[in-house]
Formats: structure tokens, C-alpha cells, sequence
């Protein structure tokens, strides 16, 4: 798993953040404005938003205008696998489920797709324990 970690963390440049809240102090907010702050851009997925850190959010993945390197998503588990089809369908490289978002369901999916993923980990502490 750190091999794959380490893997998306160098490669990725793009990442949806799916779940995103326009609340400051929820994590997904704090966690997409690290991302923001490495280098890395963002694309907010939230239908009930339109805009949050300085990027147009929109309603679904498939939505999204252009390629996505790494799904990330900040939702309940159980709506996990219809997340990880669509990003089968829009060709994401890399599929991250936040911590505390559990989906074997989800790995399946991904597995039998060939796309890489990290269950139950936050984007974030990983980019810090390395240093990045």
C-alpha cells in the first residue's frame, strides 16, 4: 500500500474532490485547500455548490471537462461504488476514499478496472509524514 501511495502522490496533478464542502472547518474543505497549497489542482464535485476554493465545482464526475488523475472522495461508504463506476467511466487514473470511508464493494469495482486505490487513509497526513 505505501508503494501505491507513494505512487499517486508523485504522479497525480489533477484531483477531484468529491464531497467537497464549501464549510471551511469540514475536512474535506481542509484537505482539498492542502492539496491546493502543494501544487496540486483541484476539481470540486458537489451538486449542492458552485464554487469553493477558487474553483468552479461541479455536479458529477462526468461533468468534469478534461482528464482527472485521482479521484478522491469524501463521502459515506455506502455511496462509494456508484462514485467508483463513474470514475471507471471518465478514465481516472487513481481512486483515494478518505479515512473512515470503507468500500470492498468499491475495490471490485476498481481492481477489475485496473485502477489503482487507497481505502480509509486521508490525502492530507499522507502528503505530510512524507514530507511533501
Amino acid at each position: 500500500m505505501e508503494e501505491r501511495i507513494e505512487k499517486i502522490l508523485s504522479e497525480a496533478r489533477t484531483i477531484a474532490v468529491v464531497g467537497i464542502s464549501d464549510k471551511p472547518e469540514r475536512p474535506s474543505h481542509v484537505v482539498a485547500g492542502y492539496l491546493q497549497g502543494k501544487g496540486y489542482r483541484i476539481v470540486p464535485v458537489n451538486p449542492m455548490i458552485r464554487e469553493v476554493l477558487g474553483e468552479k465545482a461541479y455536479g458529477s464526475l462526468s461533468e468534469i471537462p478534461g482528464k482527472v488523475d485521482v479521484v478522491d472522495v469524501f463521502r459515506r461508504s455506502e455511496d462509494v461504488p456508484p462514485i467508483a463506476e463513474e470514475a471507471v467511466r471518465i478514465g481516472a487514473r487513481f481512486f483515494w476514499m478518505q479515512e473512515g470511508v470503507v468500500s470492498p464493494e468499491a475495490c471490485g469495482i476498481l481492481d477489475a478496472a485496473g485502477i489503482p486505490w487507497v481505502m480509509d487513509r486521508c490525502m492530507k497526513k499522507e502528503l505530510a509524514k512524507r514530507g511533501k
